[in-house]
């Protein structure tokens, strides 16, 4: 897998998480590196940047516009060996494999990909709010 690759397995993992907190009444979890690094990952931005196929596809033109996830939550979030972690929504999406090189990416990222994510709902004239368009 080559190191560009963000939803990779984990090789090539050059920043390593030393403390995930789960807030799951503030639907937030945070992540500290070994780098000095701290993410806070808001549950809907997790949720809408899964590196799950069913939100990413299998190539470019397949990824998917998760609309109506502003209050999604996050039930549990589960080890998948030292390399990652599955993220547990509380819409039951748990299908993202999350690894340390992808959540180091997308934290660093975030402001971003979430400007990037608003303006891509407004094209397509869906709504963060559940059930609107």
């Amino acid at each position: 897998m080559s190191s560009g690759d963000s939803a990779g397995n984990g090789f090539g993992t050059v920043q390593w998480p030393t403390e995930i907190r789960l807030k799951k009444d503030d639907k937030r979890l945070e992540v500290d590196f070994d780098d000095g690094s701290r993410f806070s990952y808001p549950a809907e931005f997790l949720r809408v940047v899964s590196p799950s196929a069913e939100v990413q596809g299998h190539n470019p033109s397949q990824k998917q516009t998760v609309a109506g996830r502003r209050h999604v939550g996050i039930m549990r979030v589960e080890a998948v060996g030292n390399y990652a972690i599955r993220i547990v929504f509380d819409d039951l999406h748990d299908s993202g494999i999350f690894s340390w090189k992808y959540l180091y990416e997308i934290g660093r990222d975030q402001q971003q990909l979430w400007a990037d994510y608003l303006a891509e709902l407004q094209a397509k004239g869906l709504s963060r709010d559940p059930g609107r368009r």
